[in-house]
């Protein structure tokens, strides 16, 4: 018994095991059951991660990213939806997913594509329509139960999800796509969902109205496009659209007054996406934290100061340093943290 209590106060791994665990911890007191369960709230301020951070990590499974989550110390997420949809059941497409990723970041960077590629993309375009198609249905049929399984599995390790991002909610998606990405997020426990902001005035308030009919709040992220008036229609909207802003990429769209923004809308920033940036002057680098212009010090006193209840979500984005992962380095960027809000 003593040497299976210091395993769990070592291992966030053995802390995760918690959910199979034998009979003898099942009915063990309920503070030997907390042991070693992350806590990412510091003085008032939630630091989150979103699961994305993860994305170099082999296995992508929602068990796996459950793993880099303890094991990075975080205690609270934004949730992709690749692990929680596969969790759940979807079809598994016949494609390599990930390759594709890989040459459509080619293609964007402007790289030629060899014959063997364009072969490669050509193929996963003729097999992706009915991919899409039979991804679809399975949405629209979705046993919500699964998604509940997941969010208590998370929970019961001590990391809640409060954002959900699937890949659904498109303007090319049916509403009751949109609407089961609503209930999953709703089924795992979290307040919002999160997506890139469509630039669709039509979209945006066919999503309010949406999210007002099943009670969740739609968060609209951004990238260099964002400015202080970027939000401004679909908050008029409906009281149901929110921000998901993104810290870092304000500063690298050369946006000088980011402080004033979050005192300003801090009540309908649903999550705060936070990374470190260059200004346009200093080239827009992603660097790792508190080597860039993102005031990420500043931005988390003020919500100490100010009480502010959104979550700052971790992205990491800046290259991995040899010899490092993921996991390590969102490490650093929540000790960075602890060391602003302390």
């Amino acid at each position: 018994m003593k040497n299976r209590r210091e395993f769990l106060q070592k291992s966030a791994l053995g802390i995760a095991g918690v959910l199979t665990a034998p009979a003898w911890l099942q009915g063990a007191p309920s503070l030997i059951k907390s042991l070693g369960k992350p806590n990412s709230l510091i003085n008032g301020v939630q630091i989150g991660c979103i699961t994305y951070s993860f994305r170099s990590m082999a296995d992508q499974s929602a068990e796996a990213t459950l793993k880099y989550v303890l094991e990075s110390g975080i205690s609270s997420i934004e949730l992709m939806g690749d692990p929680a949809e596969s969790f759940a059941g979807m079809p598994t497409p016949s494609f390599n997913r990930s390759r594709i990723f890989q040459l459509g970041g080619k293609q964007r960077r402007g790289e030629t594509l060899t014959e063997d590629e364009k072969k490669e993309v050509s193929d996963w375009q003729s097999q992706s329509a009915s991919y899409i198609k039979e991804v679809a249905e399975w949405r629209v049929q979705a046993d919500m139960k699964k998604f509940e399984q997941l969010g208590k599995m998370y929970k019961d390790a001590g990391v809640s999800i409060y954002a959900f991002k699937p890949n659904v909610f498109g303007a090319n998606n049916s509403d009751l796509e949109v609407t089961y990405g609503l209930r999953s997020a709703k089924a795992l426990g979290a307040s919002h969902v999160t997506l890139e902001h469509p630039s669709n005035d039509v979209q945006t308030l066919r999503l309010g109205h949406l999210g007002e009919q099943e009670q969740m709040s739609v968060g609209y992220h951004g990238h260099e496009q964002e400015t202080f008036t970027f939000w401004d229609t679909a908050l008029s909207q409906s009281t149901s659209n929110g921000l998901n802003l993104d810290a870092g990429h304000y500063i690298a769209a050369g946006h000088t007054d980011l402080i004033p923004l979050i005192e300003k809308q801090h009540r309908r920033i649903l999550s705060m996406h936070t990374k470190d940036r260059q200004t346009p002057a200093h080239g827009k680098g992603n660097l790792a934290w508190g080597k860039g212009d993102t005031p990420i010090s500043d931005i988390l006193q003020l919500m100490k100061k100010n009480k502010y209840s959104f979550p700052a979500t971790i992205e990491q984005e800046y290259k991995i340093p040899q010899g490092s992962d993921a996991v390590k380095e969102v490490q650093r960027c929540l000790e960075f943290c602890r060391k602003a809000l302390g």
